[in-house]
C-alpha cells in the first residue's frame, strides 16, 4: 500500500535531476489539468465509482490543490499508481503531486529525493484476523501465517516486532494490498497486516465486516503524507499551504457552510489572512489572495472531509485520534498564516 523503500533509487534520482528546472506551477497552469497520483483503489482514501469518479480521503487532497492553482476542483486527472510504480510516476513527472497513503521516511525524503509536504494522516501498522480465530492480540500470533507486502517498510517492521517478542511467524508474500485482501479471505493467512486505516477500509468492503476484527497492536509510526517533487519549492508550498488551509479551517471554524459569509470579513486576522482579505499571502507563491477558500470550498474543511470519508459515521469506522486538531489532543496543527 504504501511502502516500498529503495525500489527505483537510482532512475527516481535521475529522473529529478532532469526535471528540477521545471515548474510545475507553470506545467499545471498550462495543461489546465492536475495530474495526481492516488491510490489503485482504497476505499475510503481513493477509489473509483462505477462511473469512474473518484472520492476518498486522499482525493479530497487533489481536488484541493486544483481549486487553488486552477479555480475549479474538478480539473483533476486521477492517475492510479502502485507501491511499485507511484515514487517513479512522481520523480518521472507523470504526476504532479502523490497523495496516496504514502509514509514519509528518512529514506524517501533524502535518497528517493522527494518532499513531503506535512502529515495529513497518522497512522500505525496493525493485524486484522477473523474472530473465529480466537485471538484478541498480536502477541498471540506466536506461528501465525501473515500476508504481507514484499519489499516494503510493513515487511520490516513485521519482521522487528516478532524478534523483539520471541515470536516466529509464515510470511505469505503478496504484491498489493488487493492481492492481501484476497489471500486472507481465501484463507491462505490466518492475519493480513498494513496500515490500520488500511485495514478498516479494506474490511468495510468485506462481505461479513463483522466476522474480522483488528487487533490492538500498534506496531509502527506511519505518518502519510502528500508528496512533490524535490527541488520545485514553489510548487511544494503550494501543496504544503493547501493542506494548511485545510487544517487552519477546522481549528478556525471555517465551513463549506460558514465559508461566504466569513468571507466578507471578521474579527479574527488569522481568518481573514487564510482567506484573502487581508494581507498578499496568495501572490508569495504565484496564486491570487482567493486560493484558500477556493481549497477549503473544493470539499470543506480537514475536519468535514475527514467526516465524510472515513469518518466514525461511515462504513471505514475510523476515530480521530491522533488525527484531531492539537487544541483536541491530536497531533494537527497548522503554522500561522501570516
Amino acid at each position: 500500500m504504501r511502502k516500498t523503500v529503495f525500489f527505483g533509487a537510482l532512475g527516481v534520482a535521475a529522473f529529478t535531476a532532469g526535471l528540477a528546472t521545471a515548474s510545475t506551477l507553470d506545467d499545471v497552469k498550462a495543461r489546465g489539468v492536475l495530474h495526481c497520483g492516488v491510490n489503485v483503489g482504497l476505499v475510503g482514501f481513493a477509489a473509483p465509482d462505477a462511473n469512474g469518479n473518484w472520492s476518498g480521503f486522499d482525493v479530497a487532497v487533489c481536488k484541493a490543490v486544483a481549486a487553488a492553482v486552477l479555480g475549479d476542483a474538478s480539473k483533476v486527472k486521477y492517475v492510479p499508481t502502485t507501491g511499485q510504480t507511484r515514487f517513479t510516476a512522481l520523480a518521472s513527472g507523470e504526476v504532479d503531486l502523490l497523495a496516496r497513503n504514502s509514509t514519509w521516511t528518512f529514506s524517501r525524503d533524502t535518497d528517493l529525493k522527494m518532499d513531503f509536504v506535512g502529515v495529513n494522516y497518522y497512522d500505525g501498522q496493525g493485524f486484522i484476523v477473523r474472530k473465529d480465530l480466537g485471538v484478541s492480540s498480536a502477541k498471540e500470533l506466536e506461528g501465525a501465517t501473515i500476508c504481507i507486502q514484499t519489499g516494503t517498510t510493513t515487511e520490516l517492521n513485521l519482521a522487528d516486532y516478532f524478534k523483539n517478542n520471541n515470536m516466529t511467524y509464515q510470511p505469505i508474500a503478496v504484491d498489493s494490498n488487493s492481492e492481501g485482501e484476497q489471500q486472507y479471505l481465501a484463507g491462505a493467512c490466518d492475519s493480513y497486516t498494513t496500515d490500520v486505516s488500511g485495514l478498516a477500509a479494506t474490511r468495510a468492503a468485506f462481505a461479513d465486516p463483522e466476522n474480522h476484527i483488528i487487533l490492538p497492536e500498534i506496531i509502527s509510526k506511519e505518518p502519510l503524507a502528500p508528496a512533490v517533487r524535490h527541488g520545485d519549492n514553489q510548487w511544494g508550498d503550494i501543496v504544503r499551504w493547501t493542506l494548511n488551509a485545510l487544517i487552519a479551517a477546522e481549528e478556525y471554524g471555517v465551513t463549506s457552510a460558514n465559508l461566504e459569509e466569513l468571507s466578507k470579513g471578521t474579527s479574527n486576522p488569522e481568518i481573514n489572512r487564510l482567506l484573502g482579505l487581508e494581507g498578499e499571502l496568495g501572490p508569495m507563491t504565484g496564486l491570487d489572495n482567493d486560493w484558500a477558500k477556493r481549497a477549503i470550498a473544493a470539499s470543506g474543511n480537514y475536519g468535514e472531509i475527514f467526516a465524510a470519508t472515513i469518518g466514525e459515521s461511515t462504513p471505514i469506522g475510523l476515530a480521530r485520534g491522533l488525527n484531531a486538531q492539537w487544541t483536541q489532543g491530536g497531533l494537527l496543527y497548522s503554522p500561522p498564516f501570516r
